[in-house]
């Protein structure tokens, strides 16, 4: 996949790649002179690639599951919670 496929914020991107140019994104900002028009639209780019790493994030989670044991020794799914 290209930069510039990633930067229409393709949601084929996975979300190594989206992290990946993320990643990109945020050096080229602090280390380069870039025009405004030029850092607005980095800026723009790096935050649809921060909701498509984010929105990855939750969908994973959703999926996560923990086997508890319980008493009798077998063991019981339960979706996944954050304490």
């Amino acid at each position: 996949m290209t930069k510039e496929t990633m930067g229409a914020g393709n949601p084929e991107c996975s979300f190594e790649e989206a992290l990946e140019r993320l990643e990109q994104i945020v050096k080229k900002l602090e280390s380069e002179t870039l025009t405004l028009s030029q850092a607005i639209e980095l800026y723009e780019e790096g935050v649809r690639m921060s909701r498509l790493c984010a929105r990855q994030l939750e969908l994973a989670e959703g999926k996560i599951e923990k086997l508890l044991e319980k008493t009798d020794g077998s063991l019981a799914r339960q979706p996944f919670e954050v304490d």
